[in-house]
């Protein structure tokens, strides 16, 4: 599925956050290899708690790059409280501050069937 004409999406991707950079720095990983697949011309890092940017924060940041639509993925396995409540309302205070601007939410990563892969290829890796 392509993009509709005249319409920039952008990727936010949404991590827990820590005080130890070496944890945010996977999302920032995450990042960077999205954007070398190209297919989102802005893809955005963000926190929920305890680093920056902040949701909100990286939101803007999507719509100062002219981003008409954002998806935010959580970077989570399970839809928890933070996805069920916080993302949704970050969601929506950023739909009420930039109306002309599409906001989505997408499922956390848990129940997609690659994780299965991945998680085969991590006890393979200590056999």
């Amino acid at each position: 599925m392509g993009t509709p004409e005249g319409r920039r999406v952008a990727l936010l991707l949404i991590a827990h956050g820590s005080r130890r950079p070496e944890a945010n720095a996977d999302l920032e990983y995450v990042a960077a290899r999205m954007r070398e697949r190209g297919r989102y011309p802005v893809v955005q890092v963000s926190f929920l708690e305890l680093a920056d940017p902040g949701i909100e924060a990286g939101g803007v940041l999507c719509v100062e790059a002219g981003a008409t639509d954002v998806i935010l993925l959580p970077y989570f396995l399970s839809p928890g409280k933070h996805v069920a409540e916080d993302l949704t309302a970050a969601r929506d205070r950023l739909g009420g501050r930039f109306p002309a601007v599409r906001f989505v939410l997408a499922e956390p990563l848990g129940r997609h069937p690659l994780l299965l892969d991945v998680i085969d290829q991590r006890a393979r890796e200590v056999e």
